[in-house]
Parts: C-alpha cells; structure tokens; sequence
C-alpha cells in the first residue's frame, strides 16, 4: 500500500498539478526586489555568484524557442520544418513531457537542436514553495540527463514573458536556480501562438522590429499547434529573405549551453525515468482493474438480485403446497415429519444456553435435544440440568473442540435427521420444523437455514444486520440456485445423519468446520440448499474487537477449506459445481476483491486530491446507490424493516474497512503458513426465548 501510495502520488503530481496546456497570460505582481537592471535588461540573465548580469543576441539574429513539449504530433512536425530551412534552436521541455516521450527528446538532441529546462510539471516557480523549485528543475534535468545523456544550463520559468514581467516570486526563483548553476532566458518576442490566433498573427507577433537581436517565444506542446507549424514555416522564410540569422539561444550569445553528464547524473535521472515509467504501468493496470472490480461487482448485485427473485417464487410455491393450496402453478412436496436430533456443542456458554435450549424445546415439532458440555469451567451443563427439562440429554465430556463435540452428539443421537445449532443461538417455536422440509427430497442432505442478528440495537449491530442480510442470504440464495453452497451455518444446519457419516463427520482439519463438512457433502454427491423461513437469531459481536476475532477466524477457515478441497475445481457432478461455480464465486468476491479493496480506497483519495471530486463523489453515489438497491430487495425478501438501512453509507467508511483488513491478515496468515488458534466469541447474554408466535424481522433481544 505505501508503493501504491508513492506510485499514484508520483502520478498525480506529474499528470495533474501541470499547468501544459494553459500558459494562460503572467499575473504581474510586485517586483520591488528585482534589479533594474533585469526588469530593463537583455532577455538571458546570468545571476551565477551573486551579480547581475543581462545580455541580448547580437544584431540581426533571431533566438528561436520552443516550450512545453516534446508533443508526439507537433514537435516532430515543427522538427521538419526547422531541418527544412536549417535552422536550430533551443527546445525548453517539461520533463513529464519528455519521460512520456523520450524518443523525440533524443531526436531533439541528434538533430543538433539546444534543450533547456522547463521544469517537471509546467510549474509557476513564482509561486511554489521553494522545496518544490528545486524539485522541478532538478527532476526535469534528471530526465533530461537519462534520456539524452548530457544536462542543460538554460532555465526558462513557466508562465514567463518578457523582463519587465518578472515579479518579485519569479526573481527569487531565478536567484535560486542561479546558485545551482543555471542561465535563465526570457523573451522579446512572444508569439502567443497558444491563444491560436491564426498563422498570420502569429507570424507578426515574432517579426522582428528593427535589427536588434531577439528572442522569439513558440511553443510546440500544451495543445492544438497547427498554427505554430504554419506561421513558423512562412517566418523562417521571411527572416531569410529578410537577412535574420536564426539560431539557438546558447549560439546567439556565444555559449555552448550543454555538457555531458556524469554518471551520478545519469543514475539519478535512470532512476528517476523508471520510477516514473513502473509509476505509469502500476497504474495502467489499477485502472483496468477497478474496471473489472467495478464490472464484477455489478454483474454479482444483478446476479444475485436475479437469482434471489427466482429462489422466492420457487420457495412460495412450495410453502403454498404444504399449506395445502392447490393450483396449476404449484408443486406439491410431502411434509417432513419425522423427529430430530437437536445437538448443541458448548464451552463456557452458560451466559445464553439457558434461552438456547428453551427455545429449542419450545419447537412445534417433535425434537431430542442433546447437549455436548465440551469441558466448560461456567457450570454450562449443570445449567442445562437444572431447567430438567424432558427429551433434554447432557453429555459431558473433556474439552476436544467444536468438531469433537459434534461428533460426540451424532454418535449420541437417536434420529436420522439432525439439526446443529450454536450455544448462542435461539430458534423459533417453527424453525425446526420449517427447516427440515426439503428433506422430502431424497438427494438433499443438508439445509442451511436463516440467521439472524438479534442485537442489531447499535450501529455494529446495524451493520452485522445488513451484511447478515444482504451477504450471506442472499449469496445462500444464488448457492442454492447454483448448486454449489458451500457453508451450511454453524448457528442452523440440518444434515442426514447418514451423509455426516459417509463423509467421516465433523473435520477438525480446519477452523471454519462448517464450511469444511458442507464442501465435503457436496463433494460427496449432497444437494445442500437454503431454507428462508427457518430463522435462528445469534448474537452477534458487539465491539469491533470481538469482530475482528471471529471474521479472522471465519476467514481463515474458509481460506482453509477451500485449500482442502481445491480438487472438486476438476471433478465432476455435484463436486465439480461446488469447485467451479462456489470455489470460484468465493475466489473472487470474498477473497480476490476485498484484498483489491485498499487499492480502492486509496485511488478515490487520489481521485479527490488530483482528479475531479465531484466525478469521483458521482462515482461512490452511484456504488452506493446500487447496493441500497439491493440491500432494499434483500430486507423485502426477508420481511425486515428498512430503517437500519441508513446506516448503509456509513458503513463504507469503517466496517467495509475492517472487512477487507480482515481478509487482508487471514491471507498473509495462511501464506505464511502460521496456524491460527481457535478464538472463542464472547457471549453476552442478551438472547431470550422467542414468544410463541415470533414476527420475523423482530430481534429476540
């Protein structure tokens, strides 16, 4: 991030704090400080060892400058015309210009034509500080150096005209530059050609008025010069006829104004041209990245949006069928009824087991309720003894773990189907059995079902909600669809006992043991689907550190599990769409995009420094407005209400940050080949028992 950083402030200072293209007229300002001598002199000044000196090209003889370029379009045609009439002259080129360019800065210097500097950036050196002076007259002759091998003595200012527009700014920065050896030349004729006035004007602007020595001011970049080739073609012609020698600057003053450079020049402006070269390529690629970035995520909201609409209509259907109705657009599915085994592994729960259990209890259907105590030190089992409540089993066992608990409890449980759920987890009286029900069909051996954040009250808990919401159900809808979920939550799950054992049970092989035994499910040939109306409220992490520690672990998991079973990408059947279609979707939108999501954050504050703001805040306006839109869908799909969706905006500026950071550690973690403890969640005890008939969208809080 801090090369990136560098790479798009090196960008924005060289591309857009230039002023190429608008040398729009001096301001003068006071020169109280100027010498007379100066304001009333020849147009070369020569302030080297602290005096003044002035000197004009002799009689006759015409000075011919151009700045601003190289151009790609204009510079090599204005370099014909002087080969055309023979003539050279003193080319003053911004460094930007001349890196983005190099190959007419070479041509410049084997045509035999003078260069001088015209600063990195096209900069007002009146008006900058005096830190950025020296670093645009030194960058410029750095690239100078780097390209043509050999430096400049000749320093003419951006925005300078005539001597008797020199203000007290500019002449301190000629002051400045003197000490580092430089000659500053002016003008005596400015063509003003960038106003575009048309050839002939131009041609009269530069005409000489007598016979005394000049110094003709054109420019070959910052826009349109088309007039600039024509005027200047027809002038050299006149000046001919008319006896004017046209020539360099430094041969109208009878100097040589280049040297060679030395070889701590020529490393220094190396390093500079390729600093800024990488700078240009880092960024190419920033951009078309953000356009994919920017594609993808577009192309996901109306994948989901899509799929969701169509995962509802199914899902109506169906419930329509249970509920007996009976219409030619309805398909008619048999009612699970059977009992369940209800598992709940837990360690040190006892702040919400009690509610947990008690609503587990309170099911509408028939449930055997076992819960694995895997070594809790807070009387968690003695809790769940105490309520003795009937059809409530407790297994007490040394601590081994989340997935060694679970398989305690298969062993233990007496029905085919089985449901686990989360010590910090309540059901309502109808969860069990709303969840179940895609059990009639044969080939389904798992079901994730709705989780819900009770403790949404804050704005994290807002923020868990809609990302609960939005995220998880509504990815678990596209999964279902596709046929390639691959986490079957941890907070509500159903299974075929069957198909548990087929896969060897719960794996202790990662953290993210949920996501683990789905992906072996679908591995095995398992359809896993989700089921809406089953909700199960959770409570959610209530400081951004308890966040941090359970989405590091959620991460890292998965990051584990995808690893593990990487080879379903090249199987077949149900295993191939979970590796190429569920593998694949979390690669890229929970992996891939959040560690490009820096690269993001930084490029909008680059955009508000260097660009357009009012483009870039277009930009998030419209980013935003589509995930309102599908956040909106998301919340009318389940039945809650908008209101937490304000919070939506703000979001984007701490929890999304998080987010990604998160994604960010769990990489360099798992690269690094770092095992990651099991954090446990603090518990809070807000959870309580759902009333009788729950309204969904109501937290249980």
């Amino acid at each position: 991030m801090g090369g990136l950083a560098l790479a798009l402030t090196v960008q924005g200072y060289m591309h857009h704090l230039a002023g190429v293209g608008h040398p729009a007229a001096p301001i003068a300002g006071p020169a109280t400080s100027v010498p007379k001598d100066v304001l009333q002199g020849g147009p070369v000044l020569d302030a080297r060892g602290g005096a003044v000196r002035t000197v004009s090209p002799s009689d006759r003889t015409l000075a011919l400058t151009f700045d601003d370029g190289p151009d790609p379009v204009w510079t090599p045609r204005i370099l014909d015309v002087l080969r055309k009439h023979d003539v050279q002259a003193t080319f003053f080129v911004v460094g930007s210009a001349a890196i983005e360019h190099p190959d007419l800065l070479r041509r410049i210097a084997a045509e035999g034509h003078e260069i001088g500097v015209h600063t990195l950036t096209h900069a007002d050196l009146g008006s900058v500080p005096e830190w950025r002076q020296q670093l645009e007259i030194q960058a410029d002759q750095q690239a100078i150096a780097a390209i043509t091998g050999r430096t400049a003595t000749l320093l003419r200012p951006p925005f300078s005209s005539a001597n008797a527009t020199v203000s007290d700014g500019t002449w301190e920065a000629v002051r400045a530059a003197a000490d580092q050896g430089y000659l500053t030349v002016l003008s005596t004729k400015d063509s003003k050609d960038w106003q575009r006035p048309g050839a002939d004007a131009i041609g009269r602007n530069i005409a000489p008025s007598g016979p005394g020595g000049q110094v003709l001011l054109m420019h070959d970049g910052g826009g349109d010069r088309s007039q600039t080739v024509a005027a200047l073609d027809s002038s050299l012609a006149q000046f001919a006829a008319q006896g004017f020698r046209v020539t360099s600057v430094g041969d109208s003053v009878g100097i040589s104004s280049m040297r060679e450079a030395s070889a701590e020049d020529r490393i220094s402006g190396t390093a500079l041209w390729w600093g800024i070269r990488l700078s240009d390529i880092v960024i190419t690629l920033i951009s078309w990245g953000l356009v994919a970035a920017g594609a993808v995520t577009f192309i996901r909201a109306v994948l989901v949006v899509g799929v969701a609409a169509r995962h509802n209509r199914a899902g109506r259907r169906l419930r329509a069928s249970a509920r007996g109705r009976r219409r030619t657009d309805v398909v008619v599915r048999r009612e699970v009824t059977e009992p369940v085994t209800v598992i709940v592994p837990a360690y040190n729960e006892s702040a919400g087991i009690e509610a947990a259990v008690r609503s587990i209890a309170a099911s509408t259907h028939p449930v055997e309720i076992i819960v694995v105590d895997d070594g809790s030190t807070d009387g968690t089992a003695d809790l769940v003894d105490a309520m003795a409540l009937p059809g409530v089993t407790v297994i007490r066992k040394e601590n081994g773990g989340k997935p060694s608990a679970l398989n305690a409890g298969i062993a233990a449980a007496s029905h085919r189907i089985l449901v686990m759920v989360d010590g910090d987890t309540v059901f309502e009286p109808d969860t069990v059995r709303a969840l179940i029900q895609p059990f009639a069909e044969p080939e389904v051996g798992a079901i994730s079902g709705n989780t819900k954040v009770a403790n949404r009250g804050g704005i994290l808990g807002a923020w868990q909600h809609i990302e609960y919401v939005v995220g998880f159900n509504l990815d678990r809808r596209l999964f279902d669809v596709a046929e390639c979920m691959p986490t079957v939550p941890g907070a509500i799950g159903a299974f075929r006992r069957d198909a548990l054992l087929a896969v060897g049970g719960v794996s202790d092989d990662t953290l993210a043991e949920d996501t683990d035994l789905t992906m072996a499910l679908c591995r095995d040939g398992w359809r896993v689907v989700y089921q809406d109306d089953a909700r199960a409220w959770t409570e959610a992490p209530a400081s951004l550190g308890a966040l941090w520690k359970q989405r590091y672990r959620w991460c890292y998991g998965t990051l584990q599990a995808m690893w593990k079973h990487r080879g379903a990408v090249f199987q077949r059947g149900a295993a191939g769409k979970l590796g190429r279609r569920g593998l694949g979707y979390l690669l890229i939108l929970q992996v891939l995009l959040p560690l490009f999501a820096p690269v993001v954050d930084v490029f909008a504050l680059y955009g508000l420094i260097f660009l357009d703001p009012a483009r870039i805040a277009v930009l998030w306006l419209v980013f935003l407005g589509v995930q309102l839109l599908m956040a909106a869908y998301a919340f009318r799909l389940d039945n809650e209400p908008f209101r937490p969706l304000w919070t939506l905006p703000l979001q984007q500026f701490v929890y999304r940050q998080v987010m990604y950071l998160v994604v960010i550690q769990s990489v360099v973690t798992a690269l690094a080949g770092v095992h990651l403890r099991w954090h446990r969640m603090e518990r809070y005890g807000s959870l309580k028992v759902p009333p009788s008939e729950s309204t969904p969208g109501r937290a249980m809080v």
